[in-house]
C-alpha cells in the first residue's frame, strides 16, 4: 500500500477556506456574516434583493435621490508595505514612479530620528532632488497647514514625501491638495458645513507616507483633520483622492516613541476601531450619492471594513499595553503599527462616529490641559486621549442600537458575554472600556479630569454640532437639531467622570 502524501494547501486554498471558515463556523465572533440579528441583515442577500428590484425597476419617473438610501459602499486604501527595513527602498519607489523632485514633510523631533536619515540616504542614492519642510505642527492647526502650502507651492514637487505620525501625513496630505488647486480658497474643500465641502475632482500628485507613530492609520486614508481656529473647532477634508499613493510601515520607525505617545496613538486605533465597528450600516446612510464622486469616503459599517476593524480591536487590546509598558517588546510595537493600519482600512471606509466627533472641542477648546510625555511647550490634548475620554459614556449610549455588535466588542476586551442580556450591552461594553483605560495607566478619568466643568458643555456641543461627516453615522442619535443637542449634552455630562 502506498502511503499517504499529505499536500500543502496553496495560497488560494487557504484564503477560500479562511472565507468559509469566516462565513459559517464563526457566528458568535462575527455577526456581520451569520447573525441575523446583526445591523446589515446579510449583506449578500441585501445585494441579491437590490439586484432584484433593479431587474424589475420602471425607470419612468424619477425619485428623489435625498430620500433615498445607499445601496452600494466602495473599498479604497492605498497600498501598504510593511516591514522592518522597508523604510530604505522610498528612493527607487519615487525612481519607479518617475518623480525627480520630491518634498519631504517632517516635523522638529522626527527630522533627527534615523527614519528621516534612511530617507534622506535613500533619496541621495538614486539622485533624487528634495527639499525638507521640517515645520510641521502637531495637532495641526489652519495656520500651520497654510504654512506647509506655502513652502510647497513655489518649489512645485513632482511628488511628495511624509515621514512622520498621522499631523506629519495629514499635512502632507494638504500641501499636496493646494499645490494642485492653487488658486482654490482654502476653505473650498473643507468640509460643510465648516466649509464648503468641494468635490476633488483631479488626481494629484504621488504622496508616500513612512508613518513614525501606530495611531492614526492616515498612511491608508483619505482623510486630513486640523483645527479651524476661527470657529474653535477641529475639522478637515476628506475624499479618497487625498489617499497616499503607498504607505511605507516599517516597524522600527516606532521604536522611539515616548510610551505616552504609544499610549494616545493606541487609544486612536482603539476607536477607530470600535467606532467604525458600531457605526450605523452603509445601506442604511441618506442620501444616496447622484454621482459616483459624491459618494462619502465614510460610508458606515460594511462586510469588508467589518474584518478589518474587529481584527484591529483585537491587536489593540491584546498588544497595546504591552508596547506602552515594554519599550523592548518589539513584537507588540510591531503589531500595534499593523493595528493601526487595519484599523485605518476599516474606519477609512466606514467611518468613525461619537467619540471623535465630540473629541474635535474637547482638544479645540483645551481649557489648558497639558499631556504628561509630551514634550510640547503648549497645552495639548493628544488625540487619542481626546477620542479615549468620552468612549464610556459614548457606547453606553449607543449600545441599544446594536446589542450584538457591542456584546462582540465586549468580548474583544476579554468578557465572557455568555450570561449578558442585550439590553446592558452598552453598559457592559463601557464597563470594559473604562477597565482597560485604567488598566494602561496615566489616562483622564473623564473629562473633569482635563479642566472641563459644567460650564463648558453648552460650547462643547456647539462645537461638536458641525461634525455632520461623522454624526450622520452615529448610532441613535436624532436628526432634529434640538433633540440632537439635548442628547449631545447628555453625552457630555455622561463622560464628566468614568
Amino acid at each position: 500500500m502506498v502511503a499517504a502524501v499529505r499536500v500543502a494547501p496553496s495560497a488560494a486554498t487557504r484564503a477560500v477556506s479562511l472565507l468559509r471558515t469566516v462565513q459559517y463556523a464563526h457566528p458568535p465572533n462575527c455577526p456581520c456574516h451569520s447573525n441575523p440579528g446583526h445591523h446589515h441583515h446579510h449583506a449578500k442577500p441585501h445585494v441579491d434583493r437590490y439586484a432584484q428590484r433593479q431587474s424589475s425597476r420602471r425607470f419612468a419617473s424619477a425619485l428623489d435621490p435625498s430620500s433615498q438610501k445607499e445601496y452600494a459602499f466602495e473599498m479604497a486604501a492605498s497600498s501598504i508595505r510593511f516591514g522592518p527595513g522597508v523604510t530604505k527602498e522610498v528612493g527607487m519607489d519615487f525612481t519607479n514612479m518617475g518623480a525627480r523632485r520630491v518634498c519631504v514633510v517632517t516635523d522638529s523631533t522626527v527630522k533627527h530620528l534615523t527614519a528621516m536619515k534612511q530617507v534622506e540616504e535613500a533619496l541621495s542614492a538614486e539622485g533624487i532632488e528634495f527639499e525638507v519642510f521640517d515645520k510641521v505642527r502637531v495637532e495641526p492647526k489652519d495656520s500651520s497647514i497654510k504654512e506647509a502650502i506655502a513652502f510647497a507651492k513655489p518649489y512645485r514637487p513632482d511628488a511628495f514625501l511624509a515621514v512622520g505620525g498621522g499631523s506629519v501625513i495629514d499635512t502632507a496630505k494638504l500641501m499636496n491638495l493646494y499645490t494642485e488647486y492653487p488658486e482654490a480658497d482654502f476653505l473650498d474643500f473643507v468640509n460643510a458645513p465648516l466649509g464648503n465641502g468641494r468635490p476633488i475632482d483631479k488626481k494629484l500628485k504621488p504622496l508616500i507616507a513612512i508613518p513614525t507613530t501606530a495611531g492614526t492609520g492616515s498612511e491608508t486614508t483619505g482623510t486630513a483633520i486640523f483645527d479651524l481656529v476661527a470657529k474653535r473647532a477641529k475639522t478637515g477634508i476628506a475624499h479618497r483622492n487625498l489617499k497616499p499613493t503607498l504607505g511605507i510601515c516599517d516597524p522600527l520607525n516606532t521604536k522611539t516613541m515616548p510610551a505616552a505617545v504609544k499610549a494616545s496613538s493606541g487609544l486612536d486605533v482603539l476607536c477607530h476601531s470600535l467606532e467604525s465597528w458600531t457605526a450605523i450600516p452603509f445601506n442604511e446612510r441618506t442620501p444616496r450619492p447622484t454621482n459616483p464622486i459624491l459618494r462619502p469616503a465614510y460610508q458606515g459599517a460594511n462586510p469588508i471594513s467589518d474584518i478589518f476593524s474587529l481584527n484591529a480591536l483585537r491587536a489593540t487590546v491584546k498588544y497595546l499595553p504591552r508596547a506602552v509598558k515594554d519599550p523592548e517588546d518589539y513584537e507588540a510595537q510591531s503589531e500595534m503599527l499593523l493595528a493601526a493600519t487595519l484599523a485605518g482600512v476599516g474606519f477609512g471606509n466606514a467611518g468613525v462616529h461619537l467619540c471623535h466627533g465630540m473629541s474635535y472641542p474637547i482638544s479645540g477648546q483645551n481649557p489648558g490641559y497639558k499631556h504628561s510625555g509630551y514634550e510640547v511647550d503648549t497645552p495639548i490634548i493628544p488625540h487619542g486621549v481626546s477620542v479615549a475620554v468620552s468612549a464610556p459614556a459614548v457606547f453606553r449610549f449607543t449600545g441599544p442600537s446594536n446589542p450584538e455588535r457591542h456584546l462582540a466588542a465586549a468580548e474583544a476586551f476579554g468578557v465572557d458575554i455568555s450570561n449578558i442580556k442585550r439590553e446592558d450591552a452598552g453598559a457592559v461594553l463601557a464597563d470594559a472600556i473604562t477597565a482597560f483605560l485604567a488598566e494602561l495607566g496615566d489616562q483622564p478619568k473623564g473629562l473633569g479630569e482635563l479642566g472641563f466643568g459644567d460650564e463648558h458643555i453648552d460650547a462643547l456641543v456647539e462645537g461638536t454640532i458641525p461634525q455632520a461627516r461623522v454624526l450622520m453615522l452615529a448610532p441613535g442619535l436624532r436628526t432634529e437639531l434640538e433633540k440632537e443637542r439635548e442628547q449631545l449634552r447628555g453625552l457630555f455630562e455622561d463622560a464628566m467622570a468614568h
